[in-house]
């Protein structure tokens, strides 16, 4: 029995106006029409800040600026297990453009339990929230 795959992968927790990016996966994408933060794998020899500006370029079009890391979280899948980590960070602009999404929305963080999100993004949701709370 081989050694379960870690794949790591940052995501993007865009804040603007009091409000958060999330995607829709498409049909295509595993866990189909699902929500998620925006992100991608990190490639060999990149820091996680350049992996999540360079992958939130390629699939939505905008500039962001990662700023606050936030507590990575590990989901299992058959076959490997996913290292999410998330990042708060600042969208610098751009027009968003789905290149590999169904939809987006930029959702209060009162509305982000209604949405169905990806297992692996649920702990992420629920982090954000209590840092929001705490914000006062």
């Amino acid at each position: 029995m081989s050694a379960n795959k870690m794949i790591e992968v940052v995501c993007a927790i865009v804040e603007q106006h009091g409000r958060v990016l999330l995607t829709q996966r498409s049909e295509q994408m595993r866990e189909p029409m699902l929500w998620e933060f925006p992100g991608g794998k990190l490639e060999s020899g990149e820091t996680e800040q350049q992996a999540l500006v360079r992958e939130i370029k390629e699939e939505l079009g905008i500039d962001v600026e990662p700023y606050h890391r936030l507590e990575p979280v590990q989901h299992p899948y058959p076959g490997h297990t996913v290292v999410l980590i998330p990042y708060l960070c600042q969208y610098n602009g751009g027009v968003i453009n789905l290149l590999e999404h169904r939809a987006y929305r930029w959702a209060t963080p009162g509305e982000l339990p209604g949405f169905n999100w990806c297992p692996a993004d649920v702990p992420i949701v629920e982090t954000y929230l209590k840092l929001v709370k705490n914000r006062g």
